[in-house]
């Protein structure tokens, strides 16, 4: 399959683009105008929010990963603060207004997560009102307790990671 970012002629003057070494790695070069394309991340924010022994999940709606379960989250738009992003997401797929009370971990692609996003910020949130319910990109939302939590169905790998954490640790405050 192809490369569906893979820039083959130059966005400012339309010349093919080669590869050539530049500031240290081999990146697409327009050799008429000088023009280097480098090749940005996808910054995703993930929302962490229980209440009491339960999170809230989504079902997603679209691809990637149609049917599966994530927690709510979605892109950071350029300029776009990460929290913002993150409170904008909750409202657009859950119609929830949150707070977020702190950041929970930063993964990169060398971490142990997969999916369109190269970079995912994880935050933690929680509800100060709205009107939960599917919208968006979403067919269904839900507060699940560990045990209804569906870890074959999960969407991405960053949000089966911290799921995972989750449980352990409220295993662990239990005396599991």
């Amino acid at each position: 399959m192809a490369d569906p970012f893979r820039f083959d002629y130059c966005p400012r003057c339309g010349h093919p683009l080669i590869d050539a070494d530049k500031f240290g790695k081999t990146r697409r070069f327009c050799e008429a105008c000088g023009y280097i394309h480098f090749r940005d991340p996808k910054v995703a924010a993930v929302l962490f929010i229980t209440d009491g022994e339960r999170v809230l999940m989504v079902r997603r709606a679209v691809d990637p990963q149609k049917g599966k379960w994530a927690l709510p989250a979605g892109y950071i738009d350029y300029g776009e603060d990460p929290r913002e992003a993150a409170i904008r997401e909750a409202r657009e797929e859950t119609g929830l207004d949150v707070r977020i009370s702190r950041l929970i971990d930063v993964l990169g692609p060398d971490s142990r997560q997969e999916g369109p996003a190269s970079i995912v910020i994880l935050f933690e949130a929680e509800v100060l009102g709205g009107q939960l319910a599917a919208h968006d990109d979403v067919d269904r939302v839900a507060f699940l307790a560990p045990g209804e939590i569906p870890f074959d169905e999960i969407a991405f790998d960053s949000t089966r990671l911290l799921l995972q954490r989750w449980v352990e640790e409220l295993s662990t405050k239990r005396g599991e």
